[in-house]
């Protein structure tokens, strides 16, 4: 792979038209050439924006529970089963992964995902599971609004999303850390903390280090020496865990994303976010499964149109720190405050790691890095 980090540009002039335009525009037949149809199950599924009745179907649906889950619910879900007279079966368990390759491409786990970028590619890898970021975008109208990037999984549609940042103890650290690199100061031994391997987090924690440190995101050994240059660091399973532990100042300096970061300022917590120089991102994604009986699908692709929909996105904003990927969606003071813009130039730069080379290498990583976390 090239050791150059991929650059996401916004471009509007790349984003597919909807389904309706399509139409518009040309024949059904022509509109069906467009959809890139090979299977029976997709054949008959066309959605042109309208709310249409579901008959009482009920859509499997698998996403992030707790809080997160109890927002869907109350933001979107009710009102779409209104709406379009359906059910949504809301499974949070994680993870997700298995139950899908247990049930298969062709008899889906789930009609309709959310999750990261790792484990969408992940399971991409694996069969015909997702309908193409092309597919998606010719039947779902408001995908038209969205930024390129949102697309870059080539699986799914990405509806929010953050940048990666140390988070620091304003009252404990002088003088404050200036770059990425600042982690690995002798000050901080002991005093910062990254994730066990099996956490997306630490993934690109990994591949950030080997690009900081060596030739490229792809250079294992610059990312494993990285890691025992870093020793002894704490080691978190998950970001609420990473919160307090630098809430308690047994971190002072940690890997973390925007969003945990901002949760805590805003509660008065003396921290602050130092945003990485590489600028990659942490994605919340949309995936529509292939393979889903038609009034499935099509209820799918509906539900994906109003998690793209720029009033949502704001409400999700204010609710978890999401920046929006819909260029029409406003801001939340929340996120405004701390100086976040949705804007081309605020998507300069923006880095997408190369999942399959993660996935392609993830056994040495983990063995090795399990290694030097134990040892």
């Amino acid at each position: 792979m090239s050791n150059k980090k991929k650059l996401i540009k916004p471009n509007k002039s790349l984003i597919g038209v909807n389904r309706r335009q399509v139409l518009k525009t040309g024949t059904a037949a022509g509109a069906v050439s467009m959809f890139n149809i090979n299977h029976a199950w997709s054949q008959d599924v066309v959605w042109d924006g309208e709310p249409f009745d579901g008959g009482g179907t009920t859509i499997r649906i698998n996403e992030w529970g707790g809080f997160w889950q109890e927002f869907m619910t109350s933001n979107v879900i009710e009102e779409f089963e209104k709406t379009f007279n359906c059910k949504v079966a809301y499974d949070s368990s994680f993870p997700w992964f298995p139950k899908y390759v247990a049930s298969g491409p062709q008899d889906p786990a789930f009609h309709m995902g959310n999750w990261n970028l790792n484990e969408i590619i992940k399971l991409g890898k694996a069969g015909d599971y997702f309908l193409s970021t092309d597919e998606l975008k010719a039947n779902v109208p408001n995908a038209a609004d969205c930024w390129e990037f949102a697309f870059g999984s080539g699986l799914g549609i990405t509806w929010g999303f953050g940048q990666y940042a140390h988070v620091w103890r304003t009252d404990l650290i002088d003088p404050a850390p200036e770059s990425f690199a600042s982690f690995w100061e002798d000050r901080f031994a002991n005093k910062r903390a990254t994730y066990i391997t099996s956490n997306g987090l630490f993934m690109t924690f990994f591949m950030t280090a080997a690009a900081e440190f060596g030739s490229g995101p792809d250079d294992l050994e610059a990312g494993f020496e990285a890691m025992r240059a870093a020793m002894p660091m704490k080691i978190s399973d998950f970001t609420g865990n990473m919160q307090t532990q630098v809430e308690r100042g047994e971190v002072e300096i940690g890997v973390q994303w925007e969003g945990e970061i901002f949760l805590q300022m805003d509660k008065d917590i003396p921290v602050a976010p130092l945003t990485w120089e590489q600028k990659p991102i942490l994605t919340q994604t949309h995936t529509v499964s292939r393979y889903s009986d038609p009034m499935e699908k099509k209820l799918a692709l509906a539900l994906l149109n109003a998690k793209l929909d720029p009033a949502f996105q704001t409400k999700a904003g204010e609710a978890f720190y999401l920046r929006p990927s819909n260029s029409k969606a406003m801001l939340p003071e929340r996120l405004t405050s701390k100086g976040v813009t949705n804007t081309a130039d605020a998507l300069e730069g923006l880095w997408i790691p190369d999942w399959d080379w993660y996935l392609d290498n993830e056994d040495e990583i983990v063995e090795t890095v399990n290694e030097i976390f134990t040892g």
